[in-house]
């Protein structure tokens, strides 16, 4: 088999390049391509997006647990003391808070009220953290299948225009060929995405990590302090 695919292919394969496998592809086989170049700018949008937002939490989230953590006590926390772009550590705190504040009665903080303002707060930046990286998700499991439905349509297309009589492997080879680019054009997009993606969930995953961390430390040092 392997002999039979040199004689015939080899000679055509080397001649051609990829602009020929395109030209040679029939018009599903290029929508496909289009389509996947077009998921491929998209991802590659949303990755550094993703990446330079990532990051910028990580900066802002940084520089407001240090100055929480200088207030002598958590009740002279003031939101008009910390101005500027709010980090996802300093919207916790602040609902924790206007939390405590408007549940304490003889002087005591109601804790139930603080966990529940710091948990719907959590909730709110998972959403945040974890956004367009569906998209991320459905583009690495849609561009293989996307990929296979143009080279089977194209190598259906091929032998669909046999005639009675047969055809020759140097006829059918352009037609194959251009139904496999693809495939290969399916993977390139969907093999570096999927490394990227699995690094940014991780980057996700760890800075989600630290923001509950943060909560439940903020929860502690409240009740600690107020004595409830």
């Amino acid at each position: 088999m392997g002999v039979v695919f040199n004689k015939f292919f080899s000679p055509v394969l080397a001649e051609a390049s990829v602009i020929d496998y395109f030209i040679d592809s029939n018009l599903a086989g290029k929508l496909v391509i289009f389509v996947l170049v077009f998921l491929n700018c998209w991802a590659i949008a949303i990755m550094l997006n993703k990446y330079s937002e990532l990051k910028k939490i990580r900066k802002a989230n940084a520089r407001d647990e240090k100055r929480i953590n200088e207030l002598p006590s958590m009740m002279d926390y003031d939101d008009s003391n910390f101005g500027g772009q709010g980090s996802p550590y300093l919207h916790v705190c602040s609902r924790a808070m206007t939390a405590a504040r408007a549940g304490a009665r003889d002087g005591q903080v109601r804790m139930n009220y603080v966990e529940n303002a710091i948990s719907r707060a959590i909730t709110e930046f998972e959403d945040r953290y974890e956004k367009n990286m569906y998209w991320l998700a459905t583009i690495v499991s849609g561009a293989p299948f996307l990929g296979l439905l143009g080279t089977v349509w194209g190598v259906m297309d091929a032998f669909g225009t046999m005639d009675a009589g047969g055809a020759t492997i140097e006829h059918l080879a352009p037609g194959v060929s251009g139904a496999l680019l693809t495939t290969v054009t399916a993977l390139l997009v969907a093999i570096p995405i999927v490394f990227i993606y699995n690094g940014l969930s991780g980057f996700t995953r760890a800075e989600m990590t630290k923001l509950e961390n943060f909560a439940s430390n903020l929860a502690d040092r409240i009740e600690l302090e107020t004595g409830s």
